[in-house]
């Protein structure tokens, strides 16, 4: 069944802790959110191949933002749905999955290994006062009686899970879920920005069901080097450019712009774009040619909220192809189109 207690952790850094030499190590994070709770972050997968796929988006932007800074400190419980803050990797529009790389979990030397990666964010976190880390997952505790096992405050509480949870494989399967992935975010309002850490098991799937979060095609989050495997569908047409305010009252004239990639053509038969609020609008049956850009104008019900939002376009078989996020500052500016 999908994780129970899937959540958001709104705090203030206060230590950290390596963890190396046994089955399963983490990465271990102090966070005071009107209280004590242990962050327990994956290093190492219990499953082979066991080095975790990682990426830092140093100057991370999405429309989740602006509602995410309004959050109490503490934990927050997320309902596993679109709409709201919870997070998911495949159909949130995060991050550019190709930028994905294996790391090993220690190894000696200077920023090589994924605690080291993890330090490296944490620590200019901690010497920020003005910072919040936001640890999304699934949450343990409280335990009353219990002291926590790393920083010995009581009662025993924290958040693990902060990693994607769909597309599993063998004994994991039944943590699969869709809109419940955790991650790392760290605000710094003094400087006004963001940045996000998303962790991977390289034996998960890309290509999920949106209701499970069960495998649909049993290939890797990523290939050799952060690539999307031979053959895989991804990327081959491109959201590049979208009309999300255009001038004018509702009913607005919004559309979609993509651009094939390929060295052919490609049937549009049977592809879908899909908004924020999971509506669908079917592409029109025509061949996009090699190296050309179509306009897609969009109607009811899908819709491109001038607040911020996503947009994905799923091929004839429903796999994601690519997608893209817009902040409400993107949108601010009626008949801009936003380029991605």
């Amino acid at each position: 069944m999908p994780l129970a207690g899937y959540g958001v952790l709104k705090g203030r850094l206060l230590d950290r802790r390596r963890e190396g030499g046994h089955d399963s190590p983490h990465y271990q994070i102090h966070v005071e959110g009107g209280g004590s709770f242990r962050v327990a972050v994956n290093v190492l997968s219990a499953q082979p191949p066991s080095e975790l796929l990682y990426i830092a988006v140093e100057e991370f932007h999405h429309p989740i933002l602006d509602r995410l800074v309004d959050l109490p400190d503490g934990f927050t419980p997320l309902k596993s749905r679109p709409g709201g803050l919870a997070l998911d990797f495949v159909r949130g529009n995060l991050f550019d999955r190709t930028g994905l790389h294996a790391l090993p979990p220690d190894r000696p030397g200077p920023d090589n290994d994924l605690a080291d990666r993890l330090d490296h964010h944490v620590q200019r976190a901690t010497a920020d006062p003005t910072s919040h880390i936001y640890a999304f997952g699934q949450r343990w505790g409280p335990e009353p009686t219990k002291p926590d096992k790393i920083f010995g405050f009581v009662p025993g509480n924290g958040v693990h899970d902060v990693h994607m949870n769909q597309g599993n494989s063998g004994r994991f399967i039944a943590d699969d879920g869709s809109w419940q992935d955790g991650a790392l975010l760290f605000h710094f309002p003094t400087a006004g920005r963001w940045t996000a850490l998303f962790l991977a098991f390289q034996s998960q799937a890309w290509h999920t069901d949106d209701t499970t979060g069960h495998t649909l095609r049993a290939v890797p989050s990523a290939g050799p080097g952060g690539q999307p495997a031979p053959g895989e569908p991804d990327r081959r047409l491109r959201i590049v450019a979208a009309l999300v305010n255009p001038i004018g009252p509702a009913p607005e004239a919004e559309s979609v712009t993509l651009l094939n990639t390929t060295p052919g053509p490609v049937d549009l038969t049977g592809w879908t774009i899909i908004d924020s609020g999971r509506h669908r609008f079917p592409l029109p049956p025509t061949n996009l040619p090699a190296g050309d850009t179509v306009r897609i104008p969009l109607a009811p019900p899908v819709g491109l909220g001038n607040r911020g939002g996503i947009i994905t376009l799923l091929d004839q078989d429903g796999l994601k192809v690519d997608g893209v996020a817009y902040t409400a500052t993107d949108a601010s500016r009626e008949g801009h189109t936003i380029i991605f």
